[in-house]
């Protein structure tokens, strides 16, 4: 009798580990994970998201209520003002840490605390699709597992990645600019041990199975929990050779591939997306042959579309528009703006000229926001990415500085991403419009946190309630386009994209529907200046009826113009679907 499973599992694990018997640790995985040998195979090429899926990605404990648990409060604010707006929910690390705003984890199987338990992490699975970062890389120096290193025994005796000071380590990429090599005392003598982000996150050693068959345990537990979708967390820096760049190299590739092959004969309909902050080639390699993720991060969009909002030109936007290639089915983008790490500067590279990068930095720095380093082979300290609260980065433009079209500027960007190629993805602090943290950089001396803030439900509540704050006026509009977005099928994250060439001020593409029965012309005004749109450079059908899916303003002649705003957007589709 063939076994596929186990086959197919141990033709991958030769690949990364040709020196150990993968006939038993196939055996031993698949055990792990409750998983039979000839277990049929999910069918490929499977769509696990459709035009409705909106992801929503907060931190357990942003929003606050005197003497409840915040995972509590979380859940009640998600039925209360966002049940009917999105369908996934991204609870950024909630297990207990030592550093880093939880992605430095001292116990994988545990829910921190302070922020509730794994009751409260099933009852939010329960009701929408949940997505939780499998923390992959590293783990707290705080750990047991870590404890365990130093005392020379397991588990932990050979879990964490060591390093020798004599090795040639001139390639190694680095997002960070601290020592990569930290000395550490065990009771073998002193070792160095490999930290790609922080002294206290200590890289995992996944040239040990063990490792894997740990990751796997991990997974599975994850599944039973509820959650659906995994985030493999600085997955690109998994695998490690000395003498080599130690990011992309072929066994990570492998080790994904592993890991997908385990979670999908689980549970056929979970999904893996990668989290890889690299330039947007490298970053692309991640969907394999749709073998490895089910999505990947959209890294490139954040800080291009920023760029073109502040310089009012829409060039390089475009361009990238034009190279990215469609996603096989099966596989999608993650489209986001905004998240808890800062604006990637890495993704620009080749699509930003260095003095449009620095251009760049200046105008957010202006705006209030903060800068941090990464160091090159080298030796040089280069920016990595900038801290600032998207609300802020979009308060005024490079040339002009702050102005009054903060709000139509901020909508711009998210009616952009809502019409995207593939999923999109909130970040909460977006969607209630939140300033700069000025005071929680000073409090914590960290610059991420400039975007990290917290808020007490009550004043929360009441703030959107207020029809003069800026973040109700926010938090209502995005509401309502997200409602549009949902209701129509030409907005389907793998449906057809083709970019519109309308100069350098107007960012246009086109949309249809797998059906082919929905065609949407998205049209948006990326500059401060009121912009006409020919309608007969965009080829409306002139048998169909044409509407602005936003304003509801019908088209009546397709030989004529619209009149744009500022920052202003259309939707311009052959069937208005409404969005209540």
């Amino acid at each position: 009798m063939t076994q596929p499973l186990k086959s197919k599992l141990q033709g991958m694990l030769e690949v990364v580990y040709p020196s150990v018997d993968c006939d038993f640790l196939a055996e031993q995985l698949l055990a792990t994970m409750g998983l039979a040998p000839n277990a049929d195979a999910p069918p490929a090429h499977q769509n696990h998201w459709d035009e409705t899926d909106v992801l929503l990605i907060t931190y357990a404990d942003t929003l606050q209520q005197p003497d409840e648990k915040p995972l509590v409060t979380l859940k009640r604010f998600l039925d209360d003002c966002l049940k009917d707006s999105i369908s996934a929910v991204h609870i950024l690390p909630f297990f207990p840490f030592s550093s880093d705003d939880g992605f430095s984890v001292m116990d994988y199987l545990a829910v921190n605390e302070s922020n509730g338990g794994w009751p409260e992490i099933e009852a939010i699975a329960r009701d929408y699709k949940l997505m939780s970062d499998l923390v992959i890389n590293h783990m707290s120096a705080r750990s047991r597992w870590f404890e365990n290193y130093k005392k020379r025994i397991d588990p932990g005796k050979d879990y964490f990645f060591e390093g020798n000071p004599k090795d040639d380590l001139s390639q190694v990429v680095r997002p960070r600019t601290s020592p990569l090599l930290n000395p550490v005392q065990t009771d073998d003598g002193e070792r160095y041990v490999w930290c790609t982000f922080s002294e206290d996150q200590v890289d995992l050693n996944f040239a040990n199975p063990q490792v894997l068959l740990e990751f796997a345990g991990i997974i599975r537990q994850y599944l039973e929990r509820g959650v659906m979708i995994f985030r493999m967390d600085a997955v690109a820096f998994l695998w490690k050779e000395p003498g080599t760049p130690c990011i992309h190299l072929q066994q990570t590739h492998e080790l994904i591939k592993i890991l997908r092959l385990l979670i999908e004969h689980h549970t056929p309909d979970a999904v893996v997306i990668t989290e890889t902050n690299v330039p947007n080639r490298e970053n692309l390699t991640y969907f394999g042959n749709a073998n490895e993720a089910h999505a990947i991060y959209n890294f490139s969009l954040p800080p291009l579309l920023i760029n073109t909002l502040v310089t009012g030109n829409c060039r390089h936007l475009k361009t990238w528009l034009m190279s990215m290639p469609p996603a096989q089915l099966g596989t999608t983008y993650l489209n986001f703006i905004a998240s808890h790490d800062g604006v990637g500067l890495r993704p620009t590279d080749g699509l930003l000229t260095e003095d449009e990068k620095q251009r760049l930095i200046n105008t957010m720095e202006s705006f209030g926001g903060k800068v941090s380093y990464r160091r090159t082979a080298d030796g040089r300290d280069q920016p990595y990415e900038m801290n600032i609260a998207l609300w802020d980065a979009l308060k005024g433009t490079a040339e002009g500085g702050a102005d009054h079209w903060q709000l139509a500027r901020f909508l711009c960007a998210h009616t952009i991403m809502l019409a995207l190629e593939g999923i999109p993805a909130f970040y909460i602090h977006s969607l209630l419009a939140t300033e700069n943290d000025q005071a929680r950089v000073e409090h914590t001396g960290r610059l991420r946190s400039i975007n990290r803030s917290q808020w007490q439900l009550s004043q929360l509540e009441e703030t959107l309630a207020d029809p003069l704050t800026h973040h109700s006026k926010a938090f209502r509009e995005l509401k309502r386009l997200i409602a549009i977005r949902r209701a129509q099928p030409a907005f389907h994250p793998n449906a057809t994209q083709f970019t519109l060439h309308l100069g350098l001020q107007l960012f246009g593409f086109w949309r249809q529907s797998m059906r082919r029965e929905q065609s949407v012309f998205c049209i948006h005004n990326i500059s401060p200046e009121v912009q006409q749109v020919a309608l007969s450079d965009i080829n409306l059908i002139g048998t169909d009826r044409w509407v602005d899916l936003i304003s509801g303003m019908e088209v009546d002649d397709l030989s004529g113009s619209i009149t744009l705003k500022p920052y202003q957007s259309v939707w311009l589709s052959n069937q208005q679907r409404s969005g209540s």
